[in-house]
C-alpha cells in the first residue's frame, strides 16, 4: 500500500477538497473513526482505487478532522474515503469500511451511471458501483459579470418546476431533454410567460434508486423521481447534466443560472436538509451514516440503533448539531457566492426547528444562524413550515424574515371555489394577506406569504377540476399515498370526459383558481404546465413517476392555448399594477386593522359582505396606490347567477370575466368595455375583474 511519503499533512479548514498551491487540500469529519483511508481513482467506475493514502492519525488529524494535502492534484480528480471504526448501533456508530463514502462537501458526483443502491448495503467491497466525489475548483468559471438578481418580493411571481419533467416529453422541442440546457431551451417561454423566478424541485445530487419497487401496472421499475432523496447537498444532480464527465456538469448548471439571470429570471432551489437517502436503520451507506452517524443523525435517546425520524423517510437530519449547522451554512454560502443562486425553499423546515432529541426549539440555532448570515442578507428564504411528525408552525416559523409557503391559502381557496359551505370569512383573509395566519408575527409583511393552489405534492389545476379522489395505483402502494383530502371536484364526471358542458365549467373553474390566486396580495407560485392545463391522470403523489405521468406534454399548450393567454394575461396585470401588488405589514396594529389596509369588502350590495354560513360570493375593492388605477375583484362560487352593485365613484371596465367565451375571458386593458348600469351579473362559478381610473 501507498505511503504518505510525498503529502504533507494538510489542514483542517476549509472542510472538503479545495485546490491550492499545486495540489488538493482535503478534509472530513469523523470523531469515532480510528482510521481514514483517502481513496483517488483515475476513472469512474474502476474495481479499486488507483491510489490509496492511509492518514495517520498523530499527523493527519487535529481534534476531530482528519487531512492531508497532496501535491500534483487538481480540478476533477475523483476521489472516496474509507473510515474505520466501531460498527456498534447500540451506541449509534455504524461504520463500514467496507463501502465507499462519498464526501459531505463534494462539490460533484461521479459514477452516477453505475451506480448500484443494493450494493451499499452489507460487507461486499462496493468500489466499482459507489459514487464518488470530485474536486471542482470554482475559480475556473467565467460568470461574465453575473450576480443574484435581488429582485423585490413584490415583484416576483414563482413558477415550480422539474429540471427532468418540464422537458423530458418528445413534445418539448429542445435539443437535450430532462438537463439543465434543456431547461434553458424554455427561457423565452417562461420570460413571455411573465414569470419572475423559477422554483427547482431538488438538484442537490440524490438517489434515484431510493424507492418502492415496481409500477404494479406496467411492471416497470419505480424511482425518486422528485429528488427528495439528497446524498450530496453541495452537488448538482450529475444526471441533469449532459457531459459524462461530473465536474462539466457543474459549470452546466452555471450556464444555466446565468442565463436564467440575463433574462431577468430567478433561480431559487428547493433544498432538503431535513433527511437524506440512506434510510432506517436497515439503510445503505453512502456517506454521513459510514462518517459519523451520531452526529449527522437524530437517534432515540432511548435506543441509539433507532433513528428518530420526522421525515417520513426512516431518518431525520440532525439539523441543530454544531457540525450540521456549519454544514448546511456554509452549503448554501456556496450555492450563493459559487453558483449564484436567489433563494431557498426549505422541505419540511420544521425539522430545524428539532433539537438532536427531536424536541421542538422554538429559538433554533440552525434557523437563526440562516436568517441573520451576511451572506445571504439578499437571498431569498422560503420554508415550508411543517414536518411530516405534525409539527405544524404555519405562521409561527422562527426568524423575522422567512416567507412560508401559506398551505392555509390552498385550503381555503379550494374549499370557496368548489362551493363548500363557510368558506366566505376565510376567503377574505386569503385574498389580503392572512393576516389571521401570521397574526403573532409583528415581522409579519404581506408577501412573504407564498400563495399556491397547486403544487408538486398534489393534484396539478387539471386534476383539481377533473377527479374527486386521488388515482395513485401505479405507484404501488394500493393507492394508500397521497393526500386523500384534496378538496377537489370534478365537475360531475370523475376524470376525462367528453361531455362539453362538463369541459366547459372545468375550464371556468380552472380560470377562477387563476384569478384569485393571482390577485390575492402575497407572493403567487404557479405549478408548471398549470397555465395549460397539465394532467397528471389523477395521481397526486407522482414522486416516482419517470413517465408521461409525470412529464410535462407540450402538446396541451396548444389545445389550452386559451388558458395559457388567460393566465399570461393576469400576470402582466399583475406587474403591471402596484394597486395588485401592494406591500402591508402588520407591525404592532392590531391583525384586523391590517386586513382592511387599501381595500374593502362588500356583498351583492355595496358596504356588505355576505359573511354567513350559506354565502358563496364575496367583491373586494383593491384602492389605488401611487396613482394607479383601481380593481374590483368578485367572486361567485354560487350555482345561480348573482347581481352585484357597483361603486360609483368610478367607471369600471370589465378586463375578466371567466364565464365569457375567449378572447372576452380576459381584455386587454386598452379597449376594455366600459361596464353600463350600476350593478354587474357574475354567472354561476365564475369570477369578475373590473379597472377603475375615471372619476365620475
Amino acid at each position: 500500500m501507498p505511503t504518505t511519503r510525498d503529502t504533507l499533512p494538510g489542514s483542517p479548514y476549509p472542510i472538503g477538497a479545495t485546490p491550492q498551491n499545486g495540489g488538493v487540500n482535503f478534509s472530513l469529519f469523523s470523531a469515532h473513526a480510528t482510521a481514514v483511508e483517502l481513496l483517488l481513482f483515475d476513472e469512474e467506475n474502476q474495481p479499486q482505487p488507483s491510489r490509496v493514502i492511509p492518514l495517520d492519525p498523530e499527523v493527519n488529524r487535529t481534534y476531530y478532522y482528519w487531512h492531508v494535502f497532496v501535491p500534483g492534484l487538481g480540478d476533477g480528480q475523483i476521489y472516496g474515503y474509507r473510515v474505520y471504526g466501531p460498527y456498534a448501533p447500540e451506541r449509534g456508530l455504524r461504520f463500514n469500511p467496507h463501502k465507499v463514502l462519498l464526501d459531505p462537501y463534494t462539490r460533484a458526483v461521479a459514477n452516477s451511471a453505475h451506480w448500484r443502491r443494493a450494493d451499499a448495503f452489507g460487507v461486499t467491497d462496493n468500489t466499482a458501483t459507489a459514487l464518488k466525489s470530485v474536486v471542482v475548483d470554482t475559480s475556473r468559471y467565467d460568470w461574465e459579470g453575473d450576480q443574484p438578481l435581488g429582485r423585490p418580493w413584490r415583484d416576483t411571481v414563482i413558477y415550480e418546476l422539474h429540471v427532468g419533467s418540464f422537458t423530458q416529453h418528445p413534445s418539448s422541442g429542445v435539443l437535450r431533454p430532462g438537463t439543465y440546457h434543456g431547461l434553458m431551451d424554455k427561457i423565452p417561454y417562461l420570460k413571455d410567460l411573465g414569470i419572475t423566478a423559477v422554483e427547482l424541485l431538488p438538484i442537490q445530487h440524490f438517489d434515484p434508486q431510493e424507492a418502492p419497487g415496481r409500477n404494479p401496472l406496467t411492471g416497470e421499475p419505480l424511482e425518486n423521481y422528485w429528488g427528495y432523496a439528497p446524498v450530496a447537498y453541495f452537488a448538482p444532480h450529475a444526471p441533469y447534466g449532459c457531459s459524462p464527465v461530473a465536474r462539466d456538469v457543474v459549470d452546466e448548471f452555471r450556464d444555466m443560472v446565468k442565463a436564467f439571470h440575463r433574462a431577468g429570471i430567478e433561480v431559487i432551489l428547493d433544498v432538503v436538509f431535513n433527511h437524506t437517502a440512506e434510510g432506517g436503520e436497515n439503510g445503505p451507506t453512502i456517506s454521513f451514516r459510514g462518517l459519523e452517524n451520531p452526529a449527522y443523525y437524530m437517534l432515540d435517546p432511548t435506543d441509539r440503533s433507532r433513528y428518530l425520524d420526522f421525515t417520513g423517510t426512516g431518518n431525520t437530519v440532525n439539523c441543530n448539531h454544531s457540525v450540521v449547522r456549519r454544514l448546511i451554512r456554509e452549503c448554501l454560502r456556496y450555492w450563493v457566492l459559487e453558483m449564484h443562486v436567489d433563494g431557498f425553499r426549505f422541505d419540511l423546515a420544521s425539522v430545524l426547528s428539532r433539537d438532536p432529541s427531536g424536541q421542538v426549539v422554538y429559538e433554533s440555532p440552525s434557523l437563526w444562524e440562516i436568517e441573520s448570515d451576511p451572506v445571504l442578507a439578499r437571498t431569498k428564504l422560503i420554508a415550508e413550515a411543517w414536518d411530516a411528525a405534525g409539527l405544524y408552525q404555519l405562521g409561527a416559523f422562527t426568524g423575522d424574515r422567512w416567507a412560508e409557503w401559506n398551505g392555509r391559502f390552498r385550503d381555503d381557496v379550494r374549499r370557496f371555489v368548489r362551493g363548500d359551505l363557510n368558506t366566505v370569512r376565510d376567503l377574505a383573509w386569503r385574498l389580503v394577506g392572512s393576516f389571521d395566519v401570521f397574526r403573532n408575527k409583528r415581522s409579519y409583511v404581506s408577501y412573504r406569504s407564498i400563495n399556491y393552489v397547486t403544487c408538486h405534492d398534489g393534484f396539478t389545476l387539471a386534476d383539481l377540476v377533473s377527479y374527486n379522489h386521488k388515482h395513485n395505483e401505479a405507484n404501488g402502494e394500493g393507492n394508500r399515498d397521497g393526500m386523500d383530502e384534496n378538496w377537489s371536484w370534478n365537475c360531475g364526471v370523475e376524470g376525462p370526459t367528453d361531455d362539453p358542458k362538463i369541459l366547459a365549467l372545468r375550464r371556468r373553474q380552472m380560470r377562477n383558481f387563476m384569478v384569485l390566486l393571482l390577485l390575492a396580495r402575497g407572493t403567487p407560485l404557479v405549478l408548471a404546465g398549470d397555465e395549460f392545463a397539465r394532467t397528471q391522470q389523477g395521481n397526486n403523489n407522482a414522486y416516482c413517476q419517470n413517465n408521461e405521468i409525470s412529464w410535462v406534454d407540450w402538446r396541451f399548450f396548444l389545445k389550452y392555448a386559451d388558458l395559457h393567454r388567460f393566465v399570461k394575461g393576469l400576470i402582466a396585470l399583475r406587474s403591471r399594477h402596484p394597486s395588485l401588488r401592494r406591500v402591508v405589514a402588520l407591525g404592532d396594529r392590531p391583525f384586523t386593522e391590517a386586513l382592511t389596509e387599501g381595500i374593502s369588502f362588500h356583498g351583492v350590495s355595496l358596504d356588505n359582505p355576505d359573511w354567513s354560513h350559506f354565502s358563496h360570493s364575496l367583491a373586494v375593492r383593491f384602492y389605488s396606490v401611487e396613482g394607479d388605477a383601481e380593481f374590483y375583484l368578485i367572486a361567485n362560487a354560487y350555482s345561480e347567477p348573482l347581481s352585484f352593485a357597483l361603486p360609483g365613484d368610478v367607471r369600471w371596465r370589465r378586463l375578466v370575466d371567466t364565464a365569457l367565451e375567449p378572447p372576452h375571458d380576459v381584455e386587454p386593458e386598452e379597449g376594455a368595455p366600459f361596464v353600463e348600469g350600476e350593478a354587474y351579473t357574475v354567472q354561476p362559478n365564475s369570477a369578475v375583474v373590473l379597472i377603475g381610473g375615471e372619476k365620475v
